[in-house]
């Protein structure tokens, strides 16, 4: 009796085994091969699974939503380019609707969304946590656009390419528009070029934005470059912001201008380096009566850095003359002769968040680790010493490897 109990309790623990490592590991659902269209493979998957996408253009069955948890969606072996030029989104909101909880996509290219209510988008986030990396959205009316989910409501982008999203027409729709949500992280990401929106958009409670190039460039004629219309915790480090001179707005960084309905509001820039090029441009415009510390920035051409009352701005380079390795093809790295070398300040850390940066942009899509030997640097980079790539070349590239905010910790 005792030896059968013995076995009873064996084999009992081999099954509470074997399905745990299924709810751990999952199946992993390959489109084509076990399944012919994005849809099936979507309908198909449980908690915890892997739909592989091998690389190529797909039009037909790609318009899907997503209500499963831990799911991972990847293109294997290239991007997978999710393409709805012409084709009709029955769903009315997007290519990808994510309901559920914990999805990741991954090396996915998403284009052609349009519905009739003119608020098409590559991916529609109405569920819990959801991160993105690389990947690339382009001629959308929107390239993410999340609903309203209040504070359980989570959105991280990483490595990830938006350019000429837009519908051309209101200033509506926007390269990524993020709703009220718990929290937003962009980061290591390049958007450009939106189609008379913004490039960037967030009503999250709060905001990270790191280590990014937004920017307009010879022919964007974007509206703002970042926009916060409700204020919230937000921290802007190390980004590279350029503002055109299309730019169908004079404020690069807006804050709160829609009402500062956010609970906390706070506003920390702190390494980055904004240039204006347009005939008439403000760096960052202040509304409402924010907590606003703007250290280490460089404001390049602009017709003023702030609107507004800052709390504290200390160490900032403004003027025109910002000694940049190539202007005019958008490299801000710094010459040896940069007036912004060894200029700045230790900038503190506010609320567990360290605002020094400790990472750099490379283009496209990646970034370094920011070395510094004596003071700090004045802007987004700084000064390395060694030689740049002839221009239109590009800078060497090392993989982003964690989530940043772990680091800061």
């Amino acid at each position: 009796m005792l030896e059968w109990k013995l076995n009873l309790i064996l084999l009992q623990s081999m099954w509470l085994c074997i399905a745990w490592q299924t709810l751990v590991v999952g199946a992993t659902l390959q489109v084509p091969g076990d399944y012919a269209t994005v849809a099936q493979a979507v309908s198909a998957a449980k908690n915890g699974d892997t739909i592989e996408i091998t690389a190529g253009q797909y039009s037909r069955g790609i318009i899907a939503t997503i209500n499963t948890n831990n799911l991972m969606i990847k293109g294997v072996g290239g991007r997978a380019h999710l393409n709805a030029t012409g084709v009709h989104i029955p769903n009315g909101k997007a290519i990808l609707v994510t309901t559920g909880n914990n999805i990741t996509l991954q090396n996915i290219e998403f284009s052609g969304a349009k519905v009739p209510d003119d608020n098409g988008a590559g991916i529609r986030h109405e569920g819990g946590v959801l991160t993105v990396k690389n990947c690339y959205f382009h001629d959308n009316e929107n390239g993410i656009l999340t609903s309203n989910q209040g504070t359980s409501g989570e959105l991280v982008v990483e490595n990830s390419e938006f350019n000429h999203n837009g519908l051309g027409r209101a200033g509506y729709t926007h390269n990524i528009y993020v709703g009220h949500i718990g929290r937003f992280v962009f980061q290591y990401s390049y958007s450009h070029h939106a189609t008379h929106g913004h490039n960037l958009k967030s009503r999250a409670e709060k905001n990270y934005i790191l280590y990014n190039r937004i920017m307009d460039e010879e022919s964007g004629n974007a509206s703002y470059q970042i926009d916060l219309p409700n204020g919230g915790l937000s921290f802007l480090i190390g980004n590279s912001v350029h503002q055109g001179s299309n730019a169908e707005n004079s404020t690069m960084i807006s804050y709160a201008a829609e009402g500062a309905s956010n609970p906390i509001q706070e506003i920390y820039l702190s390494g980055n380096t904004l240039v204006n090029d347009r005939h008439i441009g403000y760096g960052v415009r202040l509304s409402g009566s924010p907590l606003a510390y703007l250290h280490n920035n460089i404001f390049d051409n602009l017709s003023s850095a702030v609107s507004g009352t800052p709390t504290s701005f200390t160490a900032n380079l403004t003027g025109s003359s910002s000694g940049f390795v190539n202007r005019q093809k958008y490299d801000y790295q710094l010459t040896s002769t940069s007036p912004a070398r060894d200029r700045g300040e230790v900038p503190g850390v506010f609320h567990g968040f360290n605002l020094l940066p400790i990472k750099e942009y490379r283009h496209p899509l990646q970034s370094v680790t920011r070395k510094s030997e004596g003071q700090v640097d004045i802007g987004a980079f700084e000064f390395s010493g060694s030689v740049p790539p002839p221009p239109g070349q590009g800078t060497p590239t090392i993989p982003a490897t964690q989530l940043l905010l772990k680091e800061n910790k």
